[in-house]
Protein backbone atom coordinates (compact mmCIF):
# COMPACT_ATOMS: atom_id res chain seq x y z
CA UNK A 1 0.00 0.00 0.00
CA UNK A 2 1.37 3.38 -0.98
CA UNK A 3 1.73 5.78 1.93
CA UNK A 4 0.06 9.12 1.51
CA UNK A 5 1.62 11.19 4.28
CA UNK A 6 1.43 14.94 4.34
CA UNK A 7 4.02 16.75 2.31
CA UNK A 8 4.84 19.30 5.01
CA UNK A 9 5.09 19.31 8.80
CA UNK A 10 2.28 20.40 11.08
CA UNK A 11 4.44 23.24 12.42
CA UNK A 12 4.71 24.65 8.90
CA UNK A 13 0.97 24.30 8.43
CA UNK A 14 0.19 26.12 11.69
CA UNK A 15 2.56 28.93 10.74
CA UNK A 16 0.52 29.50 7.57
CA UNK A 17 -2.62 29.89 9.67
CA UNK A 18 -0.79 32.18 12.07
CA UNK A 19 0.07 34.38 9.12
CA UNK A 20 -3.62 34.50 8.16
CA UNK A 21 -4.49 35.61 11.70
CA UNK A 22 -1.74 38.22 11.56
CA UNK A 23 -3.01 39.56 8.24
CA UNK A 24 -6.53 39.79 9.65
CA UNK A 25 -5.46 42.23 12.39
CA UNK A 26 -7.47 45.46 12.14
CA UNK A 27 -5.94 48.63 10.82
CA UNK A 28 -5.18 51.63 13.02
CA UNK A 29 -8.35 53.37 11.88
CA UNK A 30 -10.55 50.72 13.49
CA UNK A 31 -12.03 50.93 16.97
CA UNK A 32 -9.81 50.61 20.08
CA UNK A 33 -11.81 47.65 21.38
CA UNK A 34 -11.16 45.65 18.19
CA UNK A 35 -7.48 46.54 18.31
CA UNK A 36 -7.16 45.31 21.89
CA UNK A 37 -8.73 41.94 21.01
CA UNK A 38 -6.43 41.38 18.08
CA UNK A 39 -3.36 42.50 19.99
CA UNK A 40 -4.14 39.79 22.51
CA UNK A 41 -4.18 37.32 19.64
CA UNK A 42 -0.82 38.48 18.32
CA UNK A 43 0.98 37.35 21.46
CA UNK A 44 -0.38 33.84 20.97
CA UNK A 45 0.38 33.24 17.34
CA UNK A 46 4.04 33.91 18.04
CA UNK A 47 4.08 30.51 19.75
CA UNK A 48 4.52 31.47 23.41
CA UNK A 49 4.29 28.47 25.75
CA UNK A 50 1.81 28.75 28.62
CA UNK A 51 1.01 26.39 31.49
CA UNK A 52 -2.72 25.61 31.32
CA UNK A 53 -4.89 23.90 33.93
CA UNK A 54 -5.52 20.41 32.50
CA UNK A 55 -9.18 20.62 33.56
CA UNK A 56 -9.66 23.57 31.19
CA UNK A 57 -8.40 21.58 28.19
CA UNK A 58 -10.62 19.32 26.10
CA UNK A 59 -10.40 17.31 22.90
CA UNK A 60 -11.77 18.54 19.59
CA UNK A 61 -15.16 16.76 19.23
CA UNK A 62 -14.70 16.77 15.46
CA UNK A 63 -11.25 15.17 15.57
CA UNK A 64 -11.39 12.32 13.02
CA UNK A 65 -9.04 10.15 15.05
CA UNK A 66 -11.04 8.49 17.82
CA UNK A 67 -8.96 5.44 18.73
CA UNK A 68 -5.48 5.50 20.24
CA UNK A 69 -3.22 2.46 20.52
CA UNK A 70 -3.18 1.51 24.22
CA UNK A 71 0.36 0.15 24.21
CA UNK A 72 1.74 3.24 22.51
CA UNK A 73 -0.21 5.49 24.89
CA UNK A 74 1.13 3.61 27.91
CA UNK A 75 4.69 3.98 26.63
CA UNK A 76 4.19 7.72 26.21
CA UNK A 77 2.71 7.93 29.71
CA UNK A 78 5.77 6.28 31.22
CA UNK A 79 8.06 8.56 29.20
CA UNK A 80 6.28 11.68 30.47
CA UNK A 81 6.49 10.40 34.05
CA UNK A 82 10.24 10.02 33.63
CA UNK A 83 11.18 13.00 31.45
CA UNK A 84 8.14 15.29 31.56
CA UNK A 85 6.24 16.62 28.54
CA UNK A 86 8.98 17.43 26.02
CA UNK A 87 6.76 18.83 23.26
CA UNK A 88 3.87 21.19 24.20
CA UNK A 89 0.43 20.52 22.81
CA UNK A 90 -1.29 23.10 20.61
CA UNK A 91 -4.66 24.43 21.79
CA UNK A 92 -7.17 27.01 20.63
CA UNK A 93 -8.59 29.57 23.08
CA UNK A 94 -12.35 29.08 23.34
CA UNK A 95 -15.07 30.67 25.47
CA UNK A 96 -15.32 27.54 27.63
CA UNK A 97 -11.61 26.69 27.85
CA UNK A 98 -8.94 25.42 25.48
CA UNK A 99 -9.66 22.98 22.64
CA UNK A 100 -6.86 20.74 21.41
CA UNK A 101 -5.66 21.36 17.87
CA UNK A 102 -2.67 19.01 17.94
CA UNK A 103 -1.39 16.66 20.63
CA UNK A 104 -4.43 14.78 21.93
CA UNK A 105 -2.34 11.65 22.53
CA UNK A 106 0.10 13.68 24.65
CA UNK A 107 -2.86 15.20 26.50
CA UNK A 108 -4.27 11.76 27.29
CA UNK A 109 -0.89 10.58 28.52
CA UNK A 110 -0.65 13.64 30.80
CA UNK A 111 -4.08 12.78 32.21
CA UNK A 112 -2.82 9.27 32.93
CA UNK A 113 0.16 10.79 34.74
CA UNK A 114 -2.13 12.85 36.93
CA UNK A 115 -0.58 16.16 35.87
CA UNK A 116 -2.40 19.30 36.98
CA UNK A 117 -1.02 21.59 34.26
CA UNK A 118 0.24 21.12 30.70
CA UNK A 119 2.62 23.21 28.63
CA UNK A 120 0.58 24.56 25.72
CA UNK A 121 1.05 26.78 22.70
CA UNK A 122 -2.14 28.83 22.60
CA UNK A 123 -3.67 29.85 19.27
CA UNK A 124 -6.64 32.02 18.34
CA UNK A 125 -7.91 30.43 15.17
CA UNK A 126 -11.39 30.75 13.74
CA UNK A 127 -13.81 27.81 13.80
CA UNK A 128 -13.23 27.40 10.07
CA UNK A 129 -9.45 27.27 10.47
CA UNK A 130 -9.69 24.73 13.30
CA UNK A 131 -11.94 22.52 11.17
CA UNK A 132 -9.53 22.73 8.24
CA UNK A 133 -6.56 21.86 10.46
CA UNK A 134 -8.46 18.88 11.87
CA UNK A 135 -9.06 17.50 8.38
CA UNK A 136 -5.50 18.17 7.25
CA UNK A 137 -4.04 16.58 10.38
CA UNK A 138 -6.15 13.51 9.59
CA UNK A 139 -4.68 13.49 6.08
CA UNK A 140 -1.22 13.14 7.66
CA UNK A 141 -1.99 9.59 8.68
CA UNK A 142 0.02 7.10 6.66
CA UNK A 143 -2.66 4.40 6.79
CA UNK A 144 -5.17 6.33 4.70
CA UNK A 145 -6.22 4.60 1.50
CA UNK A 146 -6.40 6.61 -1.77
CA UNK A 147 -10.17 7.02 -1.51
CA UNK A 148 -10.00 8.39 2.04
CA UNK A 149 -7.29 10.78 0.90
CA UNK A 150 -9.32 11.94 -2.10
CA UNK A 151 -12.49 12.41 -0.03
CA UNK A 152 -10.56 14.41 2.56
CA UNK A 153 -9.21 16.71 -0.14
CA UNK A 154 -12.66 17.10 -1.70
CA UNK A 155 -14.12 17.95 1.70
CA UNK A 156 -11.59 20.76 2.09
CA UNK A 157 -12.70 22.14 -1.26
CA UNK A 158 -16.45 21.65 -0.84
CA UNK A 159 -16.90 22.72 2.77
CA UNK A 160 -14.26 25.42 3.04
CA UNK A 161 -14.14 26.82 -0.49
CA UNK A 162 -10.48 25.97 -1.10
CA UNK A 163 -9.24 25.73 -4.67
CA UNK A 164 -6.92 22.93 -5.82
CA UNK A 165 -4.09 25.43 -5.66
CA UNK A 166 -4.91 26.34 -2.03
CA UNK A 167 -5.21 22.68 -1.07
CA UNK A 168 -1.83 21.96 -2.65
CA UNK A 169 -0.34 24.79 -0.56
CA UNK A 170 -1.98 23.50 2.62
CA UNK A 171 -0.76 19.94 2.05
CA UNK A 172 2.61 20.79 0.54
CA UNK A 173 1.79 18.66 -2.51
CA UNK A 174 1.86 19.53 -6.20
CA UNK A 175 -1.34 20.65 -7.84
CA UNK A 176 -1.13 17.71 -10.24
CA UNK A 177 -1.01 15.31 -7.28
CA UNK A 178 -4.18 16.90 -5.89
CA UNK A 179 -5.90 16.68 -9.29
CA UNK A 180 -4.91 13.02 -9.71
CA UNK A 181 -6.19 12.21 -6.24
CA UNK A 182 -9.56 13.85 -6.91
CA UNK A 183 -9.78 12.15 -10.28
CA UNK A 184 -10.39 8.70 -8.82
CA UNK A 185 -13.63 9.90 -7.18
CA UNK A 186 -15.20 9.72 -10.66
CA UNK A 187 -14.97 5.91 -10.43
CA UNK A 188 -18.19 3.97 -9.99
CA UNK A 189 -18.96 3.01 -6.36
CA UNK A 190 -18.22 -0.69 -6.83
CA UNK A 191 -14.77 0.15 -8.22
CA UNK A 192 -14.11 2.70 -5.48
CA UNK A 193 -14.87 -0.01 -2.95
CA UNK A 194 -12.12 -2.19 -4.44
CA UNK A 195 -9.68 0.72 -4.08
CA UNK A 196 -10.75 1.27 -0.46
CA UNK A 197 -10.16 -2.41 0.31
CA UNK A 198 -6.69 -2.30 -1.25
CA UNK A 199 -7.65 -4.73 -4.00
CA UNK A 200 -6.47 -2.28 -6.65
CA UNK A 201 -3.86 0.47 -6.30
CA UNK A 202 -3.99 4.20 -6.84
CA UNK A 203 -2.11 3.73 -10.11
CA UNK A 204 -4.75 1.29 -11.34
CA UNK A 205 -7.50 3.63 -10.19
CA UNK A 206 -6.13 6.55 -12.24
CA UNK A 207 -6.26 4.45 -15.41
CA UNK A 208 -9.73 3.12 -14.67
CA UNK A 209 -10.99 6.67 -14.07
CA UNK A 210 -10.31 7.33 -17.77
CA UNK A 211 -13.05 4.89 -18.74
CA UNK A 212 -16.62 6.16 -18.59
CA UNK A 213 -18.32 2.87 -19.53
CA UNK A 214 -19.60 1.26 -16.35
CA UNK A 215 -19.39 -2.38 -17.48
CA UNK A 216 -15.86 -2.03 -18.87
CA UNK A 217 -14.60 -0.18 -15.83
CA UNK A 218 -15.98 -2.72 -13.39
CA UNK A 219 -14.83 -5.70 -15.50
CA UNK A 220 -11.26 -4.42 -15.60
CA UNK A 221 -11.25 -3.54 -11.91
CA UNK A 222 -12.33 -7.06 -10.96
CA UNK A 223 -9.71 -8.53 -13.28
CA UNK A 224 -6.98 -6.43 -11.67
CA UNK A 225 -8.07 -7.65 -8.23
CA UNK A 226 -8.39 -11.28 -9.24
CA UNK A 227 -5.32 -11.70 -11.46
CA UNK A 228 -3.06 -9.23 -9.60
CA UNK A 229 -2.42 -7.23 -12.77
CA UNK A 230 0.31 -4.60 -12.67
CA UNK A 231 -0.39 -1.05 -13.80
CA UNK A 232 1.38 -1.78 -17.09
CA UNK A 233 -0.69 -4.94 -17.52
CA UNK A 234 -3.85 -2.88 -17.06
CA UNK A 235 -2.69 -0.34 -19.65
CA UNK A 236 -2.27 -3.19 -22.16
CA UNK A 237 -5.71 -4.56 -21.31
CA UNK A 238 -7.29 -1.17 -21.86
CA UNK A 239 -5.56 -0.72 -25.21
CA UNK A 240 -6.66 -4.19 -26.25
CA UNK A 241 -10.30 -3.60 -25.28
CA UNK A 242 -10.40 -0.27 -27.08
CA UNK A 243 -9.04 -1.82 -30.25
CA UNK A 244 -5.58 -0.30 -30.10
CA UNK A 245 -6.75 3.32 -29.82
CA UNK A 246 -4.03 5.72 -28.81
CA UNK A 247 -5.71 6.89 -25.65
CA UNK A 248 -8.34 5.69 -23.27
CA UNK A 249 -11.61 7.49 -23.74
CA UNK A 250 -11.89 10.17 -21.11
CA UNK A 251 -14.94 10.44 -18.91
CA UNK A 252 -17.34 13.23 -19.85
CA UNK A 253 -17.54 15.71 -17.00
CA UNK A 254 -20.88 17.09 -15.79
CA UNK A 255 -21.95 20.25 -17.57
CA UNK A 256 -22.07 23.58 -15.77
CA UNK A 257 -25.86 23.34 -15.68
CA UNK A 258 -25.72 19.90 -14.02
CA UNK A 259 -23.17 21.12 -11.50
CA UNK A 260 -25.42 24.09 -10.68
CA UNK A 261 -28.33 21.68 -10.24
CA UNK A 262 -26.30 19.56 -7.80
CA UNK A 263 -25.30 22.69 -5.87
CA UNK A 264 -28.95 23.80 -5.64
CA UNK A 265 -29.98 20.32 -4.50
CA UNK A 266 -27.24 20.32 -1.88
CA UNK A 267 -28.43 23.64 -0.47
CA UNK A 268 -32.05 22.49 -0.52
CA UNK A 269 -31.35 19.21 1.31
CA UNK A 270 -28.68 20.62 3.64
CA UNK A 271 -26.30 17.72 3.02
CA UNK A 272 -23.62 16.58 0.60
CA UNK A 273 -24.89 15.66 -2.86
CA UNK A 274 -22.62 14.24 -5.57
CA UNK A 275 -23.05 13.07 -9.15
CA UNK A 276 -21.34 10.47 -11.28
CA UNK A 277 -22.05 10.76 -14.98
CA UNK A 278 -23.09 13.52 -17.34
CA UNK A 279 -26.19 15.20 -18.76
CA UNK A 280 -27.23 12.05 -20.62
CA UNK A 281 -26.90 9.47 -17.85
CA UNK A 282 -25.45 8.99 -14.41
CA UNK A 283 -26.21 8.67 -10.72
CA UNK A 284 -26.90 11.17 -7.96
CA UNK A 285 -25.80 10.34 -4.41
CA UNK A 286 -27.31 11.98 -1.32
CA UNK A 287 -25.35 11.59 1.93
CA UNK A 288 -27.03 11.18 5.32
CA UNK A 289 -25.36 10.64 8.68
CA UNK A 290 -28.06 9.37 11.03
CA UNK A 291 -31.65 8.12 11.14
CA UNK A 292 -32.82 11.63 12.01
CA UNK A 293 -30.89 13.02 9.05
CA UNK A 294 -32.51 10.46 6.75
CA UNK A 295 -35.97 11.31 8.10
CA UNK A 296 -35.28 15.00 7.55
CA UNK A 297 -34.28 14.42 3.92
CA UNK A 298 -37.35 12.21 3.44
CA UNK A 299 -39.59 15.03 4.67
CA UNK A 300 -38.02 17.49 2.24
CA UNK A 301 -38.18 15.19 -0.79
CA UNK A 302 -41.44 13.29 -0.34
CA UNK A 303 -43.64 15.25 2.05
CA UNK A 304 -45.18 18.51 1.07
Amino acid sequence: MIKHGLGRGLDSLLRSYDEEVKNDKPKESETPQQTINYNNMSANYQGDIQKIDINKIYANPNQPRKNFDKESLNELTESIKLHGLIQPIVVNKMDDGYMIIAGERRYRACLNCGLKEIDCIVKNYTEKQVAEISIIENLQREDLNPVEMAKGIKRLMDEYGLTQEKVSERLGKSRSAIANSLRILSLYPEVLELVEKGKISFGHAKILASIDDYTTQLLLAKKVAKDKLTVRDLEKEVNSILGGKKKVKKAVLPSEELQDFISDLQRKLGTKVSVIGNDKKGRIYIDYYSQDDLDRIYDIVLRR
